[in-house]
């Protein structure tokens, strides 16, 4: 499923760049820290808009939030990384950037009318089917937004549509009566599912380790690393009023409630609290990393040893890529926080990579020989039942008759059906993108004379997203994009 995501990965991004709301409820969730230059927090500029650091969190966030969903849940960080989200996220900004400066170009701006309308639609603020502000103001607290963020947000989604509505797409009624005569092709087929559940081979020694033999490559231990380190427990302590006081007065920003407004001393005290003891944690860590680089450690200090790899690892990917960068010669890490603990490293030896021998290869070579072996024999068996085969006979059927197939998921048919209809072919296999094999024969073909009340809309959004995608190669070559952050 991962690889077929991958590899169409660009159609399960919003493609009208409106991705400002639905983050809402979903938490958020970070990727690592950034050097930033110069540019007071902006990671991009595109034309005249800043991009954010917050904007790129929030569209991380909707993102991985969508993927999570499809994932049902078991998506993580590395599946983030392998879909390129952060890229993605970024490319979202960049293309809502670019419409935003469109619509400046106009003069375009949204109305409170028009920002309280919208706000009066979105559900997840109702109470018995109503608009409640004090439900409005709860749910933006619980995800850490204050009013004027959201509502800048909205903005920028309403102005976004409201730029994209001065340049219409219509279907002309050439193009629609073009896809009802390639809607209304039917055909009448005989077919027969193979699958690879049933394909016997040879699982013994011999037969894996001349399949090993031809990949060894592919199987090499891990590279780990041997280190020592100190865990500094997170400090609580007792301040005085006149600390607490002054800390608050020289960091008031970091105290809001969720309107935006800065909290009394009185309100935030809880919070002043606890940046203090984040900050003595923090300070106590730095001067035990200190005293570890100059082997001057109390006794009553404890450092344990320990090995990791990139499965064995438990810190997270950050931690191991800066653990990576480590020399024998410069084997000390900064204290790094994980899961609000300190961790003072240092790095004592790389066991480097190298060939796995037969007996280690095998619990991991075995799976991988199965499923090519399984697929290849599934193909072979293809090609030569193709043109003799009995299969099942289907009335005439179009590529919306997803139901016709009882030995099919609707996934499947679907898949059958979209290689089907783009086969010149009569009497040929499709291979589904699950690995199964469908024969088919085409006995016979005939015209319907069905006329569907939703090309018009079908004709409409595939249009659109050529026309957009159109813009916004336009647009690009119109407003500089300059980047201040690495990677993106």
């Amino acid at each position: 499923m991962i690889t077929w995501m991958q590899r169409h990965k660009k159609y399960l991004i919003v493609t009208i760049w409106i991705s400002t709301i639905a983050f809402i409820g979903a938490g958020f969730v970070g990727w690592g820290q950034y050097s930033y230059g110069d540019k007071a927090g902006a990671i991009a500029k595109v034309g005249e808009i800043e991009i954010s650091q917050g904007e790129l969190q929030k569209s991380y966030s909707n993102l991985y939030a969508q993927y999570n969903k499809m994932f049902q849940g078991n998506f993580d960080e590395e599946k983030a990384k392998q879909f390129g989200l952060q890229k993605q996220a970024f490319k979202q900004l960049t293309q809502q950037a670019l419409i935003l400066n469109l619509a400046a170009s106009y003069n375009l701006q949204v109305s409170d009318e028009e920002l309280l309308a919208e706000l009066k639609t979105q559900e997840y603020f109702f109470d018995n089917g109503v608009f409640n502000k004090d439900i409005y103001k709860q749910v933006l607290s619980r995800n850490n937004l204050t009013m004027k963020e959201y509502e800048d947000d909205v903005k920028k989604e309403l102005l976004i549509r409201k730029t994209l509505k001065l340049l219409p797409v219509k279907a002309s009624d050439n193009e629609l009566a073009v896809l009802n005569t390639l809607s209304n092709i039917a055909d009448k087929l005989n077919y027969k599912v193979l699958t690879a559940d049933a394909i016997q081979i040879d699982t013994t020694d011999k037969a894996l380790k001349a399949f090993w033999e031809t990949r060894k490559a592919d199987f090499s231990t891990e590279i780990t690393y041997d280190i020592e380190y100190i865990k500094q427990e997170a400090v609580s302590k007792s301040y005085e009023t006149d600390q607490i006081a002054t800390y608050y007065a020289d960091n008031k920003n970091h105290f809001k409630d969720s309107e935006g407004k800065i909290k009394p001393l009185e309100e935030a005290k809880e919070a002043v609290v606890k940046e203090l003891d984040e900050d003595s944690t923090k300070n106590v860590a730095l001067r035990t990393y200190i005293t570890f680089k100059k082997d001057k450690l109390s006794d009553d200090i404890k450092v344990i040893t320990q090995n990791i790899s990139a499965t064995n690892n438990p810190y997270n990917a950050d931690v191991l890529t800066k653990i990576a960068k480590l020399s024998i010669t410069s084997p000390y890490l900064k204290p790094v926080q994980v899961n609000g603990e300190y961790f003072i490293i240092k790095l004592m030896k790389v066991n480097e990579s190298h060939p796995k021998t037969f007996e280690q290869a095998k619990a991991d070579v075995l799976p991988l020989y199965i499923s090519q072996t399984k697929k290849d024999k599934l193909l072979e068996l293809a090609d030569t039942s193709v043109s003799s085969f009995n299969g099942t006979t289907t009335d005439f059927i179009t590529t919306s008759d997803l139901d016709k197939f009882s030995d099919l998921s609707q996934t499947e048919a679907k898949n059958f059906l979209e290689k089907l209809f783009l086969s010149k072919k009569k009497n040929a296999y499709v291979v589904l993108d699950n690995g199964k094999v469908v024969l088919y024969n085409i006995l016979e073909q005939k015209m319907l004379d069905n006329k569907s009340t939703k090309q018009s809309e079908n004709v409409v959004g595939l249009k659109s997203n050529i026309f957009n995608q159109a813009l916004i190669t336009k647009l690009q070559n119109r407003y500089k994009t300059e980047t201040f952050v690495k990677g993106l």
